[in-house]
């Protein structure tokens, strides 16, 4: 049967599942219909702060950033209303402890052409004199990095699946899977069963409960997460989106003049999503967690001290055993597929991972090696162990977009 021909099921409507999507219309696979028990977005995604860098730690995801960051560009110019914002590249910012260990990773960058620049502080006050930055501190400067607004990344999406042909099934929930033998062949739905000859869990932290009722565990944490938003500023000044470790989180423009920063909380246990309708509604914000992270960061970003802020958002991180995604076909699971555990990068990672995911549906094998990401790579007792155990999200992998 040719790919014109088959189905394909998309379980998710973030960015990852419309990717997914996305790229499979644009192979012209035959139908494709994406469910979410919600709506287009709803879970984590509309929550991402959108902050894209090349500069990882492996070459598996190297490879797949560079990826990533091309498509984002080519995308801007295909969804009506987005635009990539690479016009400040992208800043990570490193202090005496942490730097060493990036230091490291620079010969990989030169390897796989991945362009960097080492900034000294008085280089990156020059460039951005908003930014202060402490005596002794460096950054590593991605000029092929940038951000998105997800508002606008997942109405573009959305309106390019629609006139793609894709079938966009809100509102219904995907209860689990159908199976023949070893093959998946559909799925149960709240609205019935629908065939399939492939199968793409992107549900994020939803993927676990739903792969769980085939009895399917894979090697994942959630943690919660918190970003705010502030009101427009005055004067907005030049900014780089900045992933700011040694300040505990991360900062960028957002639209209309205003600021986003974004907190970690090393402290705070991780957050099992048990049953498919959890919804982040019901995640809280920890009080007194922004007025503490604008005293870390007010120093570093001055106009942080007197913004007023508009809004909060409460969403989850998704971490593997490993610190790498979870991407590819389900050992012994013909025809199912998954995508998630990118870290704090899923949307950074969206535009390649469904691109990958959708090579791996029709053609049967990704463009790039994904044997690092590989489902089933951790033996079975390590993942026992790693589920077994509570952790913090200080003790999972540090790892930002």
């Amino acid at each position: 049967m040719s790919t014109a021909q088959r189905t394909a099921v998309i379980v998710g409507a973030g960015v990852t599942g419309l990717s997914t999507a996305y790229q499979l219309a644009r192979m012209g696979y035959g139908r494709v219909i994406v469910f979410d028990k919600d709506g287009v977005g709803a879970g984590s995604s509309r929550r991402a702060a959108g902050i894209t860098t090349g500069l990882l730690w492996s070459e598996t995801g190297i490879r797949a950033r560079q990826v990533a960051t091309r498509l984002f560009r080519e995308l801007s110019r295909e969804l009506p209303g987005y635009v990539f914002h690479n016009e400040h590249g992208c800043l990570n910012l490193f202090d005496e402890r942490l730097w060493p260990a990036r230091r490291a990773l620079l010969p990989l960058y030169d390897r796989l052409l991945a362009p960097y620049q080492v900034l000294s502080p008085e280089e990156i006050q020059r460039r951005w004199p908003a930014l202060r930055v402490p005596k002794g501190f460096l950054g590593l400067h991605d000029p092929l990095g940038g951000y998105s607004e997800p508002a606008e990344y997942l109405a573009g999406l959305r309106e390019r699946l629609g006139a793609l042909g894709v079938e966009i099934r809100e509102h219904t929930t995907v209860d689990g899977l159908e199976l023949r033998g070893d093959r998946v062949v559909g799925v149960r739905t709240s609205a019935g069963i629908v065939a399939a000859d492939a199968v793409v869990a992107a549900a994020y932290a939803w993927t676990l409960p739903f792969l769980a009722s085939a009895g399917i565990t894979l090697p994942a944490k959630t943690f919660v997460h918190q970003r705010y938003v502030s009101e427009p500023l005055a004067a907005p000044p030049p900014l780089p989106p900045v992933n700011a470790d040694p300040f505990g989180g991360y900062l960028r423009p957002a639209h209309g003049g205003r600021i986003l920063l974004g907190v970690e909380t090393p402290d705070r246990p991780e957050f099992r999503v048990e049953q498919l309708g959890f919804r982040l509604d019901e995640l809280t914000d920890r009080e007194g967690l922004r007025e503490a992270a604008v005293e870390r960061f007010r120093d570093f970003f001055p106009p942080l001290a007197s913004v007023r802020w508009e809004s909060a958002h409460v969403g989850l991180l998704s971490f593997s055993l490993d610190g790498e995604p979870i991407l590819g076909p389900v050992p012994g699971f013909a025809g199912l597929f998954v995508g998630l555990c990118f870290h704090s990068g899923g949307f950074s990672y969206s535009p390649a991972s469904g691109r990958f995911l959708a090579e791996y549906v029709a053609h049967g094998a990704p463009s790039v090696d994904l044997t690092a990401f590989r489902p089933g790579r951790n033996p079975a007792d390590e993942t026992a162990a790693y589920l077994a155990a509570t952790l913090t999200q200080g003790q999972s992998f540090r790892r930002r977009h």
